[in-house]
């Protein structure tokens, strides 16, 4: 007898989503939209140009409050809570205390002196509780994404507050009698608003906003404009094994802050000794995509591998993100091995577009 599937959980936003037509695909636990009717690249390049809205609900939120609360995440977390303050949000990675490995890498709202939502990947929600604790308070609220370099001008038409609200800031909106958080933060490489609104408001915030000429995007989007931006995706450039100084994300961690972090101990000694791989990029010619898991040849050895690949609709041609040695710069050239077949690729500076403007 086989162990029946795990129940996917759905985002207070799954009927708007179906009736618009969206591909529902599993994602973290989820079944979230892969894409609507205009397609991945449509979704991508109105993003690049104009603006979306991405159903994020997927990820978690996990509010962890009190006294104490600033003291426990500043001891655990990689980043220095004291480059902010209330009002701000913050990258930070949560590491393995063996081998420093990144076990989630997290977003934070600092909400008010004594309030924070930390804001793990959909499917690292229960191992960040057993970390930090608080509560999980995910299935209360919908976080709709508005990315774009018209995503404020059109969500100032349903919340100048919340179209206001600065990079990496955060505050709170009203919206219908409902009270809202609006956060300077996204995943596309464009400028944008990620809004916490609760559930049950959720689906007349979706459609307030798409009656602005704001376009759904679903998860194919967001993936290729997180790989066009360089960002890394939990599970591929991040994860068991992955530290945040092989995947170039060293500013995150403040090794001066007295408190210390979890993990500080292994990241140092992997400092002392150097990274034998660093991400970098790789260009293809051509449209075929590559994929996770190739392997990345030099004179016929292979030197590293994929993390993450795929067709660039800006740029019209393959990208990738890969694990390489450190000595390999810009402009060397490579091979990626797809399915046996060498496809030549060019080592490239990161990331590979640059957010216009």
């Amino acid at each position: 007898m086989t162990d029946p599937e795990p129940t996917l959980r759905h985002s207070p936003l799954d009927s708007v989503h179906r009736a618009l037509g969206a591909k529902m695909v599993p994602f973290g636990g989820w079944e979230m939209p892969l894409s609507y009717a205009g397609g991945t690249i449509v979704e991508h390049t109105t993003c690049r140009e104009d603006a979306v809205v991405f159903d994020v609900s997927h990820l978690g939120t996990v509010r962890v409050e009190g006294d104490g609360a600033r003291d426990l995440l500043q001891s655990t977390l990689t980043n220095d809570l004291d480059k902010i303050s209330p009002g701000r949000a913050q990258y930070t990675h949560l590491l393995d205390d063996v081998d420093g490995s990144v076990l989630d890498d997290i977003i934070v709202w600092w909400l008010s002196e004594t309030v924070f939502d930390v804001m793990p990947n959909a499917s690292n929600t229960v191992r960040v509780r057993k970390a930090i604790g608080g509560t999980d308070v995910t299935a209360s609220r919908a976080i709709l994404a508005v990315q774009g370099p018209n995503a404020r001008e059109r969500l100032a038409v349903v919340s100048p507050e919340a179209a206001a609200v600065g990079r990496f800031r955060v505050t709170g909106f009203s919206w219908n009698g409902a009270e809202c958080v609006a956060a300077g933060t996204g995943y596309t490489g464009e400028d944008g608003v990620e809004c916490r609104v609760p559930a049950e408001v959720a689906p007349a915030f979706w459609e307030t906003l798409m009656a602005t000429g704001v376009a759904p995007a679903g998860l194919g989007a967001r993936d290729t404009l997180r790989l066009e931006a360089a960002l890394p995706l939990h599970g591929h450039e991040l994860g068991p094994g992955i530290t945040p100084l092989e995947a170039g994300l060293e500013w995150v961690v403040s090794w001066g802050k007295a408190e210390g972090f979890r993990g500080k101990e292994a990241l140092e000694r992997q400092k002392k000794a150097g990274v034998s791989r660093r991400l970098g990029g790789l260009a293809t010619e051509g449209r075929q995509p590559p994929r996770a898991g190739a392997s990345v040849l030099q004179d016929g050895r292979q030197v590293g591998e994929v993390t993450s690949g795929n067709f660039s609709p800006v740029l019209g041609h393959g990208i990738a993100l890969a694990f390489l040695p450190p000595g390999i710069a810009p402009g060397a050239g490579a091979e990626i091995d797809l399915r046996g077949k060498p496809v030549h690729a060019t080592v490239v500076s990161l990331p590979f577009v640059e957010k216009k403007g």
